[in-house]
């Protein structure tokens, strides 16, 4: 079992869950003050999309992003940033013309993909490594697509952390390593349980595991109910976890969380097993992170 491990907490998401729970954050100010919150409840890492203020739904605006940003490190909190850059990847077919996207399409080139990255320059972002079933959509990800989009993050100094849906999408991530275009040791995300992609069970787990190079960091989340037993069944087979809202809204059956006191249980599992979280800091030398200025810890 894993002593010492990183929590991620992925603070909002952009999935229609703002209608279920007042607590998940939508403005710059809810997903900075929830960023900080989770930070001094034991996270090292937030994870960050952005919302449309005025609807809830998901956005892409570097704006937005740049004051959720600028806020958490403006509040002096010391946590290590992630921005989503999986954006705009929705496809939906038209059902009058197949070829042509339907309503809720929502595709954006590699290059707007990264633009948030390359502008405000955090620790890490995301690279969804595949296209995929996702529930009656498909995330659309192409192979040249993901291998432009890695350059772009490798220039910027960016850690990249490979989102895994799917058991391909660790042999095409294991793929990027093998052509140079991750820089270091690379750091991959198991996301589980999620329609239609990879099961969320010991078994996937361990063969996901398994199958990484042997100097990879590793982490994995579960969704609903599934998110506390992944993040302990992670710890114990030597991975880092992931708690937050983008994936559960619960604390327990019926009883609503906040990202901070999602952290918290984790923590609070974690430290009667004999385990605990790493700090920002330590986070940054066992990552081998750059700073947000682009120097190496």
């Amino acid at each position: 079992m894993r002593k010492n491990v990183i929590i991620t907490c992925a603070v909002t998401g952009a999935g229609d869950t703002t209608k279920k729970s007042s607590y998940v954050p939508v403005t710059p100010k809810e997903i900075a003050d929830s960023a900080i919150e989770a930070a001094k409840a034991g996270a090292a890492i937030a994870h960050i999309h952005v919302r449309d203020p005025k609807t809830g739904g998901i956005s892409h605006d570097p704006v937005l992003f740049r004051e959720v940003v600028e806020r958490v490190r403006e509040s002096e909190t010391d946590v290590i940033l992630n921005i989503t850059a999986g954006g705009g990847g929705d496809w939906i077919p038209s059902y009058e013309n197949p070829v042509m996207g339907g309503a809720g399409t929502d595709i954006q080139t590699p290059a707007e993909r990264h633009q948030p990255v390359g502008e405000l320059l955090p620790e890490i972002c995301t690279l969804d490594c595949g296209s995929l079933n996702f529930g009656d959509q498909i995330y659309i990800s192409p192979t040249n697509w993901l291998r432009e989009h890695a350059r772009l993050i490798q220039q910027s100094g960016v850690k990249p952390e490979l989102e895994c849906f799917d058991t391909g999408q660790v042999r095409f991530a294991k793929q990027l390593v093998e052509e140079g275009l991750i820089t270091g040791d690379p750091m991959f995300q198991f996301c589980l349980g999620l329609p239609w992609g990879a099961e969320v069970d010991a078994e996937t787990m361990i063969y996901m595991r398994d199958k990484l190079p042997e100097n990879a960091h590793w982490s994995a989340f579960g969704p609903g109910r599934f998110q506390l037993p992944t993040a302990i069944q992670s710890m114990l087979l030597g991975g880092h976890v992931r708690v937050g809202l983008e994936d559960n809204l619960y604390l327990e059956k019926g009883v609503l969380a906040t990202n901070g006191q999602l952290v918290e249980k984790v923590v609070s599992i974690m430290n009667s097993m004999g385990a605990n979280p790493m700090t920002p800091q330590e986070a940054r030398q066992h990552l081998r992170l750059r700073n947000p200025q682009g120097k190496a810890e």
